[in-house]
């Protein structure tokens, strides 16, 4: 059985993810702070500690996945909506050629990519609430989609 102080613990090491929104990377630094400072003497608390920075590592993984996808596609959509010519020595190399139309599939590509990241963070903010509820009630929760990077 969990104590009140283990249950604070755990439920404050996933909450402590949260602070991304007003600390860059605040949701490693005070989880892996929390964790390691409380992994000994604790294993709920370790184990909570554990779930919540595996399920941030593999948010990040799955964000850097989408954008990759994503900016690279919108950047070309947003250069090729603007018809210029570059001349170099009498030979012109121009995107004028090049038309929004021609590449409208990956526009969508695109904006399908920028929305499951939209998608991504939403749940990320409320899987890291439900995680924290299920902490102070004493109860063990693994994130969904986690890659277990510690084991």
């Amino acid at each position: 059985m969990e104590t009140t102080n283990e249950k604070n613990t755990a439920t404050l090491t996933h909450l402590s993810t949260l602070s991304q929104f007003f600390i860059p990377f605040g949701n490693y630094i005070f989880p892996i702070i929390i964790w390691s400072t409380n992994k000994e003497k604790s294993s709920f608390v370790s184990f909570h500690g554990k779930q919540s920075l595996n399920f941030q590592l593999s948010i990040l993984l799955y964000s850097l996945l989408l954008c990759l996808i994503a900016l690279p596609i919108l950047i070309f959509a947003v250069v090729d909506s603007f018809p210029f010519t570059l001349n170099f020595d009498h030979s012109t190399f121009s995107f004028s050629n090049l038309h929004l139309e021609n590449c409208s599939g990956l526009v969508i590509i695109g904006g399908v990519a920028l929305l499951l990241l939209f998608i991504l963070k939403a749940t990320e903010f409320f899987l890291v609430l439900y995680a924290s509820i299920k902490a102070s009630n004493g109860e063990k929760y693994c994130y969904p989609l986690s890659i277990p990077f510690l084991k």
